[in-house]
């Protein structure tokens, strides 16, 4: 059983997602907050799985709600379910420690998947926040790309290669095939990187590509 804490601070969303999860298998909701102030004093209380974390909030938002629970309780993963996925608030919360990042209009299905990922250890992001920090970098919504001899952290031309496509949404499958290398290859490729790099998972490795100009090689 994946416990969970709803945090959102308009009164009937937070209700309705606690009659949702609590209609799902596999799902307890232990506790909702109205803001992040109060989250961290559930998550201290409860110690959930997994927080379902809104952003715009009174007193502390969702983005230092995150950075908090993630600094005192790095266990507990973090889902962003909200309105919005402009580049700002899509960064600021991978960097902050979130896994999953799901804009509201996401279905039952979607938002149960995105916890199960996140409690497994994975990443979980919202197709359309992925496609936004592609299509960011193509219109010049960060500085310009590095040279392909100009790699940080001492990645490796294939190991940015291997970025570059999960930052495009590639599955180590579709990654194997696209590079002509084993699936096994791929994931000691990734492990690689993520080491050089410092990343927890595929969600900052693509909020790290799109800061390095590395989503896009071109």
């Amino acid at each position: 059983m994946t416990r969970v804490l709803v945090v959102d601070d308009q009164t009937v969303v937070r209700d309705g997602l606690v009659l949702l999860l609590g209609l799902l298998p596999g799902l307890e909701v232990v506790g909702s907050a109205r803001d992040g102030e109060e989250a961290l004093r559930l998550v201290a209380e409860h110690r959930p799985d997994v927080v379902l974390m809104d952003l715009r909030m009174p007193r502390v938002d969702g983005v230092e709600a995150t950075r908090r629970i993630k600094t005192e309780y790095p266990a507990v993963q973090i889902v962003v379910l909200t309105t919005y996925s402009d580049d700002e608030s899509v960064f600021a919360a991978l960097q902050a420690g979130a896994r999953g990042y799901l804009t509201k209009d996401a279905g039952a299905d979607e938002i149960a998947r995105a916890i199960d990922a996140v409690r497994g250890g994975d990443a979980q992001l919202d197709p359309s926040v992925q496609r936004r920090l592609v299509d960011a970098l193509a219109t010049g919504g960060q500085p310009s790309r590095r040279r392909r001899g100009d790699l940080p952290d001492g990645l490796t031309q294939r190991e940015a290669e291997v970025l570059t496509l999960i930052a495009a949404g590639r599955s180590n499958a579709e990654i194997a095939r696209e590079l002509f290398i084993s699936e096994a290859t791929v994931k000691t490729h990734i492990n690689n990187l993520f080491a050089k790099a410092g990343l927890r998972d595929r969600a900052q490795a693509v909020t790290y590509a799109y800061r390095k100009g590395l989503a896009d090689l071109g």
